[in-house]
């Protein structure tokens, strides 16, 4: 349960201000009555049901259905002798928020029966202030009757949908842990036998280079063979992973620029058809880290992407109304153009720079991962 200073803020979701009219208006029936005998037992009945009210919010197991059921004597004290009905309210927001499913029950079927049974004998024997107030004692029966299964329903829905998200959470956690201890055994058992032979290839080569130059000869022929066996099979395992597609990636920078206050212009279609998974995953982290230059380092107003794509490649271009970059060799130093520059060559793609009324960059990748002429010498 809640501490009790947290009651009115937090659990009735109402200000205080409103509540304070609950507050005065059971005095005002008290007032009423014909004796002060009566009107001291009636100021006694509202204080001590406010008490029992705090009490229960404070409690904890037993005590809170104790004080509950207080409540409920007083507030069906209230309705008997003055026809102040309004008390069963409060009463019945408490029970709602009630947690066991047996308690909660027990309490709503006691307070809903007690509360129609007092206004039914209030009715009974002409009880002129339930006579008069009769349409708000209707829908006050109302709520009582509704009120508790409504905040009820929404506690446990609430408690649900944190479970679930909690859940959620838990499983995405151990969905990457799963695909990081996949990704280590494929590395391992793909890489890391070949890395061995390689490493143990170049000592004897080191060690036949003076003694036996033909069979050192032959051993680097192997190695280099091995070399590009590891470096295929590491872009085929790069391949099979989950990457980002420039379609996705286009959404979410198209929000970046909108929450940066920057113009958006997109020519040509995001939708790749023919460009491998690798290759597009390298192109998507370019042109994401294109545009967060934009954004950081431009000033400009205005970005434009414009996308081609050929038999051959996939070219995205990337321009800006901004400061531009400077010249020369300045290009690729910081702003993480050197890593753009490192990811394209990867996958034997290009990137180039020009600064002219801002900055343009064109991020160039073949369709299909083909071998350097490099890999194919080693």
């Amino acid at each position: 349960m809640q501490k009790w200073y947290h009651i009115f803020q937090r659990s009735t979701g109402l200000s205080p201000y409103i509540w304070v009219v609950f507050y005065i208006l059971p005095f005002y029936f008290v007032f009423r009555s014909s004796t002060m005998y009566h009107a001291l037992i009636g100021i006694f009945m509202i204080v001590a049901f406010f008490v029992c009210y705090l009490l229960s919010f404070s409690s904890k197991g037993w005590l809170v259905y104790f004080w509950t059921s207080v409540q409920i004597l007083f507030s069906i004290a209230m309705t008997m002798m003055f026809g102040y009905v309004y008390f069963s309210i409060f009463a019945a927001f408490f029970i709602g928020n009630m947690q066991r499913k047996a308690g909660f029950i027990t309490l709503y079927t006691v307070h809903l029966a007690m509360t129609l049974l007092s206004v039914y004998i209030g009715y009974m024997h002409a009880n002129s202030v339930l006579i008069e107030q009769a349409p708000f004692v209707f829908v006050c029966l109302i709520a009582v009757t509704l009120l508790p299964v409504t905040t009820y329903n929404r506690n446990k829905s609430e408690l649900l949908q944190g479970e679930l998200n909690d859940a959620n959470k838990r499983i995405s956690e151990l969905v990457k842990l799963e695909e990081r201890q996949r990704i280590a055994r494929d590395l391992h058992d793909t890489l890391g036998q070949k890395l061995a032979l390689i490493g143990l290839k170049s000592d004897l080569v080191a060690k036949l280079i003076r003694k036996n130059p033909d069979r050192a000869e032959a051993e680097i022929d192997d190695v280099r063979h091995t070399a590009r066996n590891v470096l295929k099979e590491l872009r085929e395992l790069v391949t099979q992973m989950r990457g980002t597609h420039v379609e996705d990636e286009i959404y979410r920078l198209r929000q970046i620029l909108k929450a940066a206050d920057i113009e958006f212009k997109l020519t040509g279609d995001p939708k790749l058809g023919n460009t491998s998974l690798l290759n597009e995953n390298v192109a998507s982290m370019c042109l994401k880290e294109a545009v967060t230059n934009v954004v950081k380092h431009s000033g400009a107003n205005v970005c434009a992407i414009e996308i081609e794509q050929t038999a051959a490649e996939l070219r995205i271009r990337v321009r800006d109304n901004g400061v531009g970059l400077g010249s020369g060799t300045t290009f690729y130093r910081g702003n993480g153009l050197r890593g753009m520059k490192e990811r394209l060559e990867f996958v034997n793609g290009s990137l180039e720079i020009a600064s002219r009324e801002g900055t343009e960059i064109v991020i160039k990748v073949p369709n299909n991962l083909i071998q350097a002429k490099g890999e194919a010498q080693l």
